[in-house]
């Protein structure tokens, strides 16, 4: 009758249990991993993963974050590169610079970056063309 909880439930397809970095834990270094983030403390230093980061609402990292999808509720300040999907929740404040293929923002968040946003954005950093602004009321012109 329940036998469909007998089987084992499938690992993190990047490579094991997602790690977690607790509320009220502060964290200073680097990070690398193949499995998914959640970081719901304080985390000064950089995280790269070919998996999933979190923020969670109490979260904040200041540093550099690569990775290929994020989920931001709390507080992040230095460099993103995500290669996929970034969605800012209503409570997330972003600072600093963003590189993005796709981005969705839910009212509320406050999104305080340069961005550049495309197809492989995230992975090749530099070669959106630069914006100028020529006059105060004019539309900023590609280079």
């Amino acid at each position: 009758m329940f036998s469909d909880n007998k089987k084992p439930r499938p690992m993190n397809e990047f490579g094991g249990q997602p790690n977690r970095i607790e509320k009220n834990t502060k964290i200073k270094g680097d990070i690398t991993s193949e499995a998914d983030f959640r970081i719901d403390g304080k985390l000064e230093g950089n995280v790269k993963t070919s998996g999933k980061v979190v923020i969670g609402k109490d979260g904040y990292i200041n540093g550099k974050v690569e990775c290929v999808n994020a989920d931001i509720e709390g507080k992040f300040n230095g460099e993103l590169s995500v290669a996929e999907l970034l969605s800012l929740k209503a409570s997330a404040i972003i600072e600093g610079t963003v590189s993005v293929s796709k981005l969705a923002v839910e009212p509320g968040a406050t999104f305080n970056a340069a961005c550049t946003m495309g197809k492989g954005a995230a992975s090749t950093s530099g070669s959106a063309p630069k914006l100028q602004s020529t006059k105060s009321n004019e539309p900023a012109k590609a280079s």
